[in-house]
C-alpha cells in the first residue's frame, strides 16, 4: 500500500504518461521512499519499467516525464532529479516539512498518526488460542505480541477491533490431561500419550477433588488458563473475550450449523460418516464433519465457531492467526464459509511460522506432552517484555524466527529494544536538564521551526512525519513489524540529531534552542505513539 503522498505523486506520473500518449503500467505506477536520504524523499523507476517495451532510452524517457505539465504541478516539491539509469527522484520543500512538523505538534500524542481508514469496520481478531493443557511456551505463543500489535494499529486506523482467545476446553486432550493429573497424584507415570511436564506434578499437588478424570481435567484447565492469562499480562496483552469451545458444543451450535449445511445441500453421507462437499467451494478435497462413531470432528466445531463470529455476533471481518501446524485448516474453513453463504474473503487466516530458540550452541525444542517446555513466563523473565515483544515483531509472520537468548540479553546500543527506548529516555533527560536550568519551552506560535534546516534536523522531521502512512500501511497489510522498522529509523535519526545538533549547549541561540526543543518534543510524541502501537513501554530514564 502506498502512502498518501506517494499516491499523489504516482497519480501525477500517470497523468504525465497520458500527456505523452503512453498507458501507465498494468499494476499502476509505483512510488517509494528511497533507502538513502541523498536520493530524495520519493522515487520511481517507471521509466526503467516502460522503456524496454516502448523501445526508448530510459534516461531520455525519464527526462520526458520530468518535463511534462503534470509533474510541474505536483505541490510542495523543491526539486526533481534524474538519477542513474533512469530513476526519477522527488525532493520536498523544507517549508512543507516544517508545516508537517507543526501539524504533528498540534495533534499531540492523542491524535498523531490516527485516522479513520477503517471507517469503524467491526473486526474480530483471534490469536494464540493455545490449548489449556499446560503453560504458554515459546512455540505456541511467540506470535502473541504480533496479534496484539495488529489490534493496536487497526484501532489507531479507525477499525473497531475485538480480540479473542478460543479456549479448547473439551475433547480427548482434556481427558488425557485429567488422566495425567490423577496419575501424578497417585505417584504413577502418566499415560503413554499423556502430559509429562513438571507442571502436571504441581497441578496434582493442588488438586483436592475426586478421582474423576472429568473433574481433574476441568481443574487443570482452570489452573492452566489462569497461568496463561498471567503470562500474557506479563507481555502487556489482554484479550477482550475468552471463548469456550465447550460453550459452542453445549449450546447445540454444532448440530445447528451442520443441519444448515445439510439443508443447503453441502453435505453427503459416505462410509457411515457425514462429509462436507468442500471441493465445490474451493478446497482440494472433501472433509469429514461427523465420524462414523457419531462424534463431530474438530473442523465441525470450528465451522460452528466461525459461523458464530459472522452470523451471531455480526463481525464484518474475522482475522485468525494460526500456527504453521494449522495451515491445512485454511482452505477447509474458507470452503465452509462459502457453503454457509459467507463471503470467504471476509475470513483472513494468517499463518505464523515456527520459532527456534538457541542458547549457546544448543537448539531448544518445545513439547507439552514430552515436558520440554520453554515457557513464555521464563523467556520474559530473562529478556524483559520489551525485548520479547520487539523480537517477535522484528520480522513478518511468514518468516521462521531464530532467537539467540544471549544476544537478546545485550544492553548495548546494538540491541534494538534498548536503542529505541534509550531515544525516549534521552529526550526525557533533555527536558529534565532544561527545567533544572530554567529553560522553558515557548508557546508553539512563538517558535521558528524554519530554523531547522541542517541535514540531521530535516532527516528527523522526514522520518517523523511518515508515521501516519506507516501505521495505515501496517493496518491494511496486517504488518506491525513496519512500525518497528520505523521506530528503528526514528531512533537512528534522533541519536544522529542529538550528536550533531546540540540543544542545551552553551552558545546556542535562543531561537534555535526553542526550535530544537520542539523537534525533540515531536520526536517524543512519535516514539510514544509508535511504542504504544507495538506494546512497549516508553521509559523516562534508563
Amino acid at each position: 500500500m502506498m502512502a498518501k503522498r506517494e499516491i499523489q505523486i504516482a497519480s501525477a506520473i500517470e497523468r504525465a504518461l497520458t500527456e505523452l500518449g503512453i498507458s501507465p503500467p498494468e499494476g499502476g505506477v509505483k512510488v517509494e521512499r528511497p533507502a538513502r536520504l541523498e536520493h530524495g524523499d520519493y522515487a520511481t523507476s517507471v521509466a526503467l519499467e516502460l522503456s524496454k517495451p516502448l523501445g526508448k532510452n530510459p534516461r531520455s524517457f525519464a527526462q520526458e516525464i520530468i518535463e511534462t505539465r503534470a509533474i510541474s504541478e505536483i505541490p510542495h516539491l523543491k526539486g526533481i532529479e534524474l538519477a542513474g539509469p533512469g530513476f526519477i527522484n522527488f525532493r520536498l520543500m523544507d517549508s512543507h516539512l516544517h508545516e508537517s512538523l507543526l501539524e504533528l505538534l498540534h495533534q499531540g500524542e492523542a491524535d498523531f498518526a490516527k485516522s479513520d481508514l477503517g471507517h469503524g469496520e467491526k473486526i474480530q481478531l483471534e490469536f494464540v488460542s493455545a490449548n489449556p493443557t499446560g503453560p504458554l511456551h515459546v512455540g505456541n505463543a511467540w506470535w502473541a505480541s504480533y496479534g496484539d500489535a495488529i489490534k493496536r494499529v487497526l484501532e489507531r486506523s479507525g477499525f473497531d477491533v475485538k480480540t479473542e482467545y478460543y479456549v479448547n476446553d473439551t475433547g480427548g486432550q482434556i481427558r488425557t490431561l485429567g488422566e495425567s493429573l490423577l496419575a501424578r497424584r497417585s505417584n504413577q507415570a502418566p499415560p503413554e500419550d499423556g502430559y509429562q511436564g513438571e507442571y502436571v506434578v504441581e497441578l496434582a499437588k493442588r488438586y483436592q477433588g475426586p478421582d474423576d478424570v472429568s473433574e481433574a481435567g476441568k481443574f487443570a484447565v482452570k489452573e492452566n488458563l489462569a497461568a496463561i492469562k498471567a503470562s500474557l499480562l506479563n507481555l502487556n496483552i489482554n484479550f477482550d473475550e475468552w471463548f469456550s469451545q465447550a460453550s459452542i458444543e453445549e449450546s447445540g451450535a454444532v448440530d445447528e450449523t451442520i443441519g444448515i449445511l445439510a439443508s443447503m445441500g453441502a453435505t453427503y453421507e459416505k462410509d457411515g460418516a457425514l462429509w462436507l462437499e468442500a471441493t465445490r467451494f474451493g478446497d482440494n478435497r472433501d472433509r469429514v464433519l461427523r465420524k462414523s462413531d457419531g462424534y463431530f470432528t474438530y473442523l465441525a466445531g470450528d465451522i460452528a465457531y466461525h459461523r458464530n463470529k459472522f452470523l451471531v455476533r455480526g463481525f464484518d471481518r474475522v482475522i485468525d492467526i494460526f500456527g504453521a501446524d494449522h495451515h491445512g485448516q485454511v482452505a477447509s474453513l474458507k470452503a465452509a464459509m462459502s457453503a454457509l453463504g459467507i463471503d470467504p474473503n471476509r475470513l483472513e487466516i494468517l499463518i505464523g511460522q515456527m520459532v527456534s530458540l538457541v542458547e549457546g550452541d544448543r537448539k531448544v525444542k518445545f513439547s507439552k506432552r514430552a515436558g520440554n517446555i520453554v515457557s513464555m513466563e521464563w523467556l520474559v523473565s530473562e529478556l524483559g517484555p520489551a525485548v520479547t515483544r520487539l523480537l517477535s515483531l522484528s520480522s513478518s509472520l511468514d518468516r521462521a524466527a531464530v532467537i539467540d537468548i544471549e544476544e537478546a540479553k545485550s544492553t548495548s546500543m546494538d540491541n534494538p529494544a534498548y536503542y529505541i527506548q534509550y531515544a525516549h529516555a534521552r529526550i526525557s533527560s533533555i527536558f529534565r536538564v532544561a527545567e533544572s536550568r530554567g529553560v522553558l519551552a515557548q508557546e508553539l506560535a512563538e517558535v521558528s521551526l524554519d530554523l531547522l534546516k541542517t541535514p540531521r534536523e530535516l532527516e528527523l522531521i522526514r522520518t517523523l512525519i511518515s508515521l501516519p502512512d506507516v501505521v495505515g500501511d501496517a493496518a491494511i497489510s496486517r504488518a506491525p513489524q513496519r512500525v518497528v522498522a520505523w521506530l528503528k529509523s526514528l531512533a537512528s535519526a534522533f541519536h544522529g540529531f542529538y550528536h550533531d545538533c546540540p540543544i542545551l549547549a552553551e552558545g546556542i541561540e535562543e531561537e534555535l534552542l526553542q526550535a530544537r526543543l520542539q523537534l525533540a518534543k515531536a520526536t517524543q510524541i512519535g516514539l510514544r505513539v509508535a511504542l504504544f502501537l507495538v506494546g512497549i513501554e516508553a521509559p523516562e530514564q534508563m
